[in-house]
């Protein structure tokens, strides 16, 4: 009897020794939690003669920066209805009386609209002495390069990055960061006092911009209800030290004015105000899309 309770016990000691050793085999992979998906940021900041709605997209994210235009002007809360768009901001200059647009706007690598086809630009007989400089305005564009998309804002007559595809471009000016280029582009003209888009008047204001790790932002500055119209907003040049506040190492602007309007997942902000106060709504021919890719 007591052989056998000794080997029992014999049995029982190397099972657990066993298990202990099998416990000891087995490699623990330690849980690492997974990083959130990157998104779309929205700011807004409120600033004594201004309130300014900001928006930050990553540019590997699963969101794009693309331009869309409209047959007849349109507001931005329209054009997110037809495009299903996360965020909408207005982009090119274009007539209102025709509602022919003055920039350039190509789409899927078509050209969709051309300032030349507008009869009412080309022979405006004060704008003829700017005509060339209107036709080479900054724009924004898109490329696919290898499989990677990649932005950059130049001037219209500049050639496209070596190596890439243009997908997408949206004209309208002037360029703000690294410089501004009012004059270079026919908005300003010191000798005759041409100011086309009142660059020391503060006002709303629209722009978008790309970072040194080329993420995307968009600017949109609204007047301030409680401050008086003509001190709202902000100038140009007080727009371009803004938009270095945001890390923008390149930027360019775009209409601004009534114009100035932002669509952002699911509320519509207008930037101008009328003399009530309230803000005027106005439809634009383009606009700057965010969708999802």
């Amino acid at each position: 009897m007591k052989k056998i309770w000794l080997l029992g016990l014999t049995l029982v000691s190397f099972g657990i020794l066993l298990l202990f050793k099998l416990h000891s085999s087995i490699s623990v992979v330690p849980t690492v939690p997974s990083s959130p998906p990157k998104t779309i940021r929205y700011e807004q900041r409120s600033l004594p003669q201004s309130i300014v709605h900001i928006l930050s997209i990553p540019t590997d994210s699963r969101f794009v920066v693309t331009p869309a235009i409209s047959p007849k002007a349109a507001t931005v809360q329209q054009f997110a209805q037809q495009h299903q768009a996360k965020a909408i901001l207005n982009a090119g200059f274009f007539d209102p009386v025709n509602q022919k647009s003055t920039s350039y706007v190509v789409i899927s690598g078509r050209e969709v609209a051309n300032p030349k086809d507008n009869e009412r630009l080309v022979n405006n007989p004060n704008l003829k002495p700017y005509l060339s400089k209107i036709f080479n305005r900054a724009e924004f564009r898109r490329y696919q390069c290898g499989d990677t998309v990649t932005y950059d804002i130049v001037l219209h007559n500049e050639s496209p990055l070596a190596g890439c595809q243009l997908l997408d471009a949206v004209g309208g000016g002037p360029g703000l960061l690294p410089e501004i280029s009012s004059e270079q582009e026919g908005f300003v003209d010191k000798s005759n006092g041409r100011d086309a888009i009142g660059t020391n008047q503060p006002s709303s204001r629209s722009a978008v911009g790309i970072t040194d790790d080329g993420n995307i932002v968009l600017v949109m500055v609204a007047q301030k209800p409680n401050v008086r119209l003509a001190k709202s907003g902000m100038t140009l040049p007080e727009l371009v030290d803004f938009m270095k506040t945001l890390g923008v190492k390149k930027a360019m602007n775009l209409d601004g004015g009534s114009s100035s309007s932002l669509y952002y997942n699911g509320k519509t902000v207008y930037g101008k105000l009328n003399i009530l106060r309230k803000p005027i709504q106005r439809p634009v021919k383009s606009v700057l899309l965010v969708k999802e890719s």
